[in-house]
């Protein structure tokens, strides 16, 4: 067996199914394009699923891909296992052959054979592989066929192993295509044994005998009332672990001694620090793993959130960076990293080349980001620690005080059952004792790990240096339940996604690029509330799929089109049409109030709206010329992060990392309307193969959308060409002028544009001249513009309000203090400390800290507690403490006590802290309780 790097086996493998006529079919991106179903793209057979179902077609029926693949959340969640196993990944790539319809077992089987064991291809040692079989089960037979052709190969029967339908059966949801499987097994040797040098047999040690291969056989379609009847075109899915692949062809044990690896681990060794331990290695590995993953995803539109695959793509990448910080290294260092990746890997990706500066500046906003939020958790830490100490200090009094727990008053009960997460039971109370340590809740632990991405050892570490038992239980408990609500969340992840009354159904053919009007179209179906009937009634809701239609249907931010349906004597409208969407590829569904009934099998002419499709194809093209003029204006690594056009305006989302200046958006509009001056034809070419569209055409894909092997360019002259299929303008003169409304972040790294055309521009041109008029009249020169003039107007006003502000404030304040000048006269002594209570309302909590500050230095030594209230209700409550009895009397517990009468709660340092409350009535009692509180304290 010879030594093959990552990328020849890559490109071995793609090359030896082009020579058995299979179309090498690029990798699809890792947001699944139409599926909501999915996370992330998580398979080789993602991209063709709508053709294993048979709603869409392509024109070939063999394929060989190698698909970038993420398995970080949802149903395949390998995250926390990533860099202490030898084989687990968040991105891997996954080699694949599939066949639509064409070739079944035999030739499946063939090939997999012939690849790897041929002395001109893999060549691996035959001696060394096993294969498994479907052995039969749930009512399914055993797969005699597969058995018999693996022994036609070769395969010795002593090396076919039969297994059940958990490992060797394959479905794509609950009803659908499924069939047996068959598996190509590797022995890695004893040296790779799950028990160092213990001989087991194959089949039981899955450390030592590794899946390499796995056959899909698609033979079956199981009915929604689990019967199986044989596909017409049963077909192929295979998949092939390339990191798995390159350990057994580079002689290695673990996937990250690979040399798919090994040069990444390398960087990140250089930016953290070299490992010297098995633990610093696992942090190695995983920064080389995450930087895989987070530049994939990130150059393929995802971008760090807090929801859904954003969220994912953080916790990606926060671990990653945490796991750099374990070594050492507190400073941005994974954007590093994408450059390595990209160094690797831009051979088989060459779109890495332009997204990785992009993926760069992502990645970096996140590392600073991160590093803030891990210092606002470290201080979060601190007060649950200190919270922790404190609540179990009064568990203990009120247990000393108290005989049993069913004497302890109800309100406490409540607020320590909170705590803790549960209530309080008799074992808890017989726990309590002075020795013991007070305890961190673990799903109080758990939220500052979700939250703030603080370590789980690190928090472990500082309860232990706190000397605070840490809820391990109550922890994992907690992170059990997030996983079960993420998986919840994407529980659906390999069903199909649509109804099976539009799988069934023919194609709509697409007339609108033409006309606005189609007649005669056959109704093929019509659905209401999910489920097809055969015929619908006066003013029922439904959606009507035809056979050929004149509606756009959402697709590429466009909205569907608004319009009509016309009984067959072309004369009666029968349904009002509110939208058009495509359920399945190819199928539109009209979204339609019936004024008629309707039958399946009527024929109806289809007519679009054409003032809602005119001004709607108006802000697409605009679209188009916006996203080049932004290129124009900002840089090439301008990209489309989602849009939307309707006949209202238009919004633009794209990755930038910097608000855009006003001279910087005057520049993009400019650019935008001298296209539309021009009046420059907009052509359309359709029909054209993918590759001569990216490299010849030099087209730019639009983010989200999926595209086939033959698509659709838009070009714009020389300003603008892009893949899309939308409707647009004949040329950019029908657009009449564009005029940019607003501009602002939607998140880390992506900006928003929205501008409107046509009439709505005209609108917004007029609102304009209207508020000018008005700034003129303000205008203290002719050499000003009316706006500048405006802006001049409101800042000498603003001005003016700062400076009277500042003048009410100070006369506040100074009325404060006057009122108070003799106030330590009437502080109360008790137990040999001074306290002074005061209320001092209209200060804000700024005044009242100052003013807190020089009481206590009026005192000298002792405990200030000031009370305001605003016009609102709303109270807020001051505690200072000089530091001389800080270790006697803490202000966090002062106020807290205090704040109480009010309805409220606070906390802060022990020589100042903070409350708020809602009942204002309560205030003057409550400033009065302090002596009390502090005399308690004090015991």
């Amino acid at each position: 067996m010879q030594y093959r790097s990552g990328s020849d086996i890559r490109e071995t493998f793609l090359r030896f199914f082009e020579t058995k006529g299979h179309r090498r079919v690029h990798s699809s991106s890792l947001v699944p394009a139409n599926d909501p179903t999915l996370l992330f793209t998580n398979a080789g057979m993602n991209q063709f699923k709508d053709v294993f179902l048979g709603v869409e077609h392509r024109d070939y029926n063999r394929a060989t891909t190698s698909q970038k693949c993420v398995r970080a959340g949802g149903k395949h969640n390998d995250l926390e296992n990533v860099g202490f196993t030898r084989r687990h990944h968040t991105f891997f790539e996954m080699l694949g052959n599939f066949s639509f319809g064409d070739y079944f077992k035999k030739d499946a089987i063939a090939y997999a054979w012939e690849l790897v064991t041929s002395p001109e291809w893999f060549g691996i040692p035959k001696d060394r592989l096993y294969v498994t079989i479907f052995k039969g089960e749930n009512g399914v037979p055993r797969d005699e066929e597969a058995y018999k052709l693996w022994l036609e190969t070769g395969v010795p029967a002593e090396r076919i192993f039969e297994m059940g339908a958990k490992d060797n059966f394959w479905q794509m949801g609950d009803t659908g295509p499924c069939g047996p499987c068959s598996e190509i097994f590797y022995d890695m040797g004893i040296e790779a044994a799950e028990t160092p040098g213990v001989n087991k047999p194959f089949g039981e040690d899955d450390a030592r005998y590794v899946e390499i291969w796995n056959l899909v056989f698609m033979q079956f379609d199981r009915s929604a009332n689990g019967e199986l009847a044989l596909l017409p075109k049963p077909s192929i899915d295979t998949g092939a672990g390339l990191e798995r692949m390159a350990s057994v062809m580079q002689g290695v044990l673990s996937n990250f001694e690979t040399d798919l690896f090994t040069p990444l681990i390398k960087r990140a060794a250089e930016l953290t620090a070299e490992a010297t331990d098995d633990r610093q290695k696992a942090s190695l590995r995983i920064i080389a793993d995450h930087a895989r993953a987070a530049t994939f995803l990130i150059s393929d539109g995802v971008l760090p959130a807090n929801e859904g695959r954003g969220y994912v793509l953080r916790k990606i990448l926060r671990r990653g960076i945490r796991h750099g910080r374990l070594l050492g290294q507190d400073k941005p260092f994974m954007r590093e990293m994408v450059y390595a990746v990209r160094d690797e890997m831009a051979g088989a990706y060459p779109e890495l080349n332009e997204s990785a500066d992009r993926v760069a500046k992502v990645v970096e906003a996140e590392e600073r980001q991160f590093a803030r939020v891990l210092e606002i958790g470290a201080r979060q830490l601190d007060q649950l620690l200190a919270k922790s100490k404190d609540t179990y200090a009064r568990l203990l009094e009120a247990k000393q005080a108290e005989k049993n727990l069913a004497s302890m008053p109800n309100e406490a009960l409540a607020e320590l059952s909170s705590w803790f997460g549960r209530p309080i039971s008799e074992e808890d109370w017989g726990d309590i004792a002075p020795q013991a340590n007070p305890s961190v809740p673990g799903d109080k632990a758990f939220h500052l790990y979700e939250t703030f991405g603080l370590p789980l050892d690190f928090m472990t570490d500082a309860a232990h240096d706190a000397g605070i038992h840490f809820d391990l239980d109550g922890f994992e408990a907690a992170r059990a339940e997030e996983q079960a609500r993420a998986r919840a969340s994407w529980k659906g992840g390999a069903k199909q996604s649509a109804s099976p009354v539009y799988r069934e159904l023919a194609k709509t053919d697409f007339e609108g690029y033409k006309t606005l009007r189609v007649d005669g179209a056959e109704v093929l179906a019509i659905v209401k509330d999910g489920v097809g009937v055969p015929v619908a009634a006066a003013g029922d809701a439904v959606e009507i799929v035809l056979n050929n239609t004149s509606f756009y249907a959402d697709s590429g931010g466009q909205v569907g089109d608004r319009g009509w349906l016309y009984s067959d004597d072309h004369n009666a409208v029968i349904a009002d049409v509110s939208g058009c969407t495509k359920p399945v590829q190819g199928v539109f569904a009209h979204k339609a109030v019936l004024r008629a009934p309707l039958a399946v099998g009527a024929k109806v002419d289809t007519v679009v709206d054409a003032d809602f499709r005119y001004a709607t194809q108006r802000n697409h093209t605009a679209t188009h010329l916006l996203h080049a003029a932004l290129r124009e204006v900002l840089g090439k690594h301008v990209k489309q992060a989602g849009s939307l056009n309707d006949p209202t305006r238009l919004r633009f989302d794209f990755s930038h990392f910097a608000p855009i200046a006003d001279e910087e958006l005057a520049d993009v509009e400019s650019l935008i309307n001298k296209e539309v001056l021009g009046n420059t034809k907009v052509d359309t070419i359709v029909d054209v193969p993918i590759d001569v569209a990216v490299n010849e055409y030099h087209a730019m894909a639009l983010f989200g959308e999926k595209y086939g092997e033959r698509v659709r360019v838009v070009k714009i002259g020389d300003f603008s060409t892009e893949l899309c299929g939308g409707t647009h303008t004949g040329a950019t003169g029908e657009i009449g002028v564009v005029k940019l409304i607003g501009e602002g972040s939607v998140s880390s790294g992506v900006r928003r544009v929205e501008a409107v055309t046509g009439l709505g521009a005209l609108d917004e041109f007029r609102r304009g001249f209207a508020v000018a008029q008005l700034a003129s009249q303000f205008a203290p020169s002719a050499e000003l513009t009316p706006a500048e003039s405006l802006r001049v107007r409101l800042a000498s006003q603003e001005d003016e309000l700062k400076k009277l502000r500042r003048e009410l404030d100070e006369a506040r304040m100074k009325s404060a203090a006057s009122s108070l000048s003799n106030a330590t006269d009437s502080a109360v002594e008790v137990k040999g400390i001074k306290v002074l209570s005061q209320r001092v309302d209209a200060l804000d909590r700024g005044q009242m800290r100052t003013l807190v500050d020089n009481l206590r230095n009026k005192l000298g030594s002792g405990v200030v507690v000031l009370g305001s209230a605003d016009g609102e209700g709303k109270v807020a409550i001051i505690v200072g403490v000089t530091k001389d009895l800080t270790a006697k009397v803490q202000a966090g517990k002062v106020v807290g006590q205090v704040a109480k009468l009010v309805g409220g709660s606070g906390g802060g340092r022990p020589d100042m802290a903070e409350a708020g409350g809602k009942d204002a009535s309560q205030l003057d009692a409550a400033l009065a309780s302090a002596v009390k509180v502090v005399g308690e304290l004090l015991g």
